[in-house]
């Protein structure tokens, strides 16, 4: 009992028995089984997090944001990646709650499955959407409005006289983030009487290579252009790249914005003209409402990220 209760610890134990208990586990290599203790006592300290990948730096940027909350709150992340694929995040859902973890935090905007949905209605611990804040099914939502950003890039090149615009991106089918987007977009340029040429492709990644590829692919069909949205920063910079070499002088006769901000901290001389958003602080406020959930603190259902466009050197000043 005794050993048990340094090694959860709890009870008034002395100082000099715990370090005797610590010395003996640390020489037989014990490790408690947390999992059996949260089941047992009915808490957690893991809370489990989905996100499309940690190798895209808008949800690494997520994930930091949301670790630094939770970790100084004694909880820790596992972590799962789901690649965009309902049946990879079903897995995952199923696999993570059934180790009853704390809380669950899952990424917004994926074409979910029904029953991942299912799993989702049963689940016995708070869950909070990432990256959409206008979806209501869980708990809470962080996010920035997908729509909005759609809606500034449009107002940016229309302010611009713009007419000729095109959308450069890649796996709309899954991103549905992303498809709300571009939706906007092609909305409110629709309502300039403005059709948007889309070049677009859902069996190649969301990088750098892939911007660069249909942008050669768009410019040889669609010579007019006179701007292009890109889906995100990577895909712009592939694209930039494309334009540059092929003598197309940037702004001047072909505008470019990306979304998500991630160019700004890496730019030199060219700096992309991109919706920026503050990703580690949707991580930070998803983290904080979890908390508030567990201490049965009242939380509103969403959190709006607040999202700017930020003027760089590749679309022209007003």
């Amino acid at each position: 009992m005794t050993v048990s209760k340094v090694m959860r610890g709890v009870g008034n134990i002395s100082r000099g028995t715990q370090q005797r208990v610590r010395c003996a586990a640390d020489e037989l290599g014990y490790l408690p089984n947390n999992i059996a203790g949260s089941l047992s006592s009915r808490k957690s300290r893991m809370v489990a997090v989905i996100i499309p990948s940690i190798s895209d730096i808008v949800f690494s940027e997520v994930l930091s944001g949301v670790n630094a909350i939770l970790g100084p709150n004694g909880l820790h992340t596992f972590i799962g990646e789901s690649h965009f694929d309902p049946g990879i995040e079903e897995n995952l859902v199923r696999e993570m709650l059934s180790f009853r973890p704390a809380g669950l935090l899952l990424n917004g905007g994926m074409a979910r499955s029904a029953v991942c949905h299912r799993l989702l209605e049963r689940r016995t611990c708070p869950a909070i959407q990432l990256w959409d804040c206008e979806s209501d099914d869980l708990d809470f939502s962080a996010g920035p409005s997908h729509k909005e950003a759609g809606q500034l890039v449009a107002a940016h090149f229309l302010e611009r006289g713009l007419r000729r615009v095109a959308y450069v991106g890649a796996e709309l089918e899954k991103d549905l983030c992303a498809r709300w987007r571009y939706g906007a977009l092609r909305s409110m340029l629709a309502s300039a009487n403005i059709e948007l040429v889309s070049m677009v492709c859902e069996n190649r990644p969301r990088q750098a290579e892939t911007g660069r590829v249909l942008t050669q692919e768009l410019i040889r069909h669609h010579p007019e252009i006179q701007a292009i949205h890109f889906l995100n920063d990577a895909m712009a910079l592939g694209g930039l790249s494309y334009l540059h070499e092929a003598s197309i002088p940037v702004p001047e006769q072909i505008s470019v914005v990306g979304f998500n901000g991630t160019s700004i901290a890496n730019t030199v001389r060219t700096r992309l003209t991109t919706v920026d958003t503050p990703r580690a602080e949707i991580g930070k406020m998803a983290a904080q409402s979890l908390l508030n959930i567990l201490a049965n603190v009242h939380v509103d259902r969403s959190w709006r990220a607040e999202i700017q466009l930020i003027q760089g050197n590749t679309t022209t000043k007003r």
